[in-house]
């Protein structure tokens, strides 16, 4: 995927129809790339699975199970949001907890995002609207894994020129409302946000 980089966006991004990517980070507005597996020092990141949760049967996990377990999942992506906003409001990630909450490629693209806010001298600010759920859960895979679908909001969003203080407007492009998918994995019993796609070409 290519990335176009007018200015300085939000975190989420977006995919358009031209395969550009529009983020609502500040520092692109535009869709976030994949990025691989890997620590600060470019070594494979390992993680150890988790047991799967008790089942009630050879392919089925109770119920209850599975709603203390979705509940687990929205804290860890809430969570997640709440820091990757305030990384966001400052393109510098440093005095957050967002390592405790994404990892791998979502890692990676937040990083990404910041790396361009601060290229491009902007910041984040106002609110970023959304309304998450979890769309499936498998406990019992051996890796125990979820998937969040969120509505991305930007109506009260904006992006700040540092030296300045002039708010830069959303490209034209830019939709305000659209579908955002996070990836989860339990790793050793705690819920970890493992990739985060948006994509521009579903509205919400």
């Amino acid at each position: 995927m290519t990335r176009t980089q007018p200015y300085s966006s939000h975190p989420a991004a977006v995919r358009l129809r031209n395969r550009a990517a529009v983020s609502i980070t500040l520092s692109a507005m535009l869709a976030l790339s994949a990025c691989s597996a890997s620590d600060d020092d470019g070594n494979e990141v390992t993680r150890t699975p988790s047991s799967p949760s008790p089942s009630s049967g050879s392919s089925s996990t109770p119920v209850d199970a599975q709603l203390t377990e979705k509940a687990s999942v929205l804290n860890a992506y809430t969570m997640m949001w709440a820091e990757q906003m305030k990384a966001y409001r400052k393109a510098d990630a440093e005095g957050t907890d967002l390592e405790k909450y994404a990892s791998l490629k979502a890692l990676g693209k937040f990083r990404l995002d910041l790396a361009h806010m601060k290229q491009a001298g902007t910041v984040g600010g106002g609110e970023v609207g959304h309304t998450p759920k979890v769309s499936s859960i498998d406990l019992d895979a051996k890796l125990p894994k979820a998937t969040v679908t969120d509505c991305i909001d930007l109506t009260d969003w904006k992006a700040t020129k540092v030296e300045t203080g002039e708010v830069l407007p959303l490209p034209t492009n830019q939709p305000k409302r659209y579908v955002a998918t996070a990836k989860a994995e339990q790793w050793d019993g705690r819920w970890m946000i493992v990739d985060y796609a948006p994509d521009g070409e579903r509205t919400c």
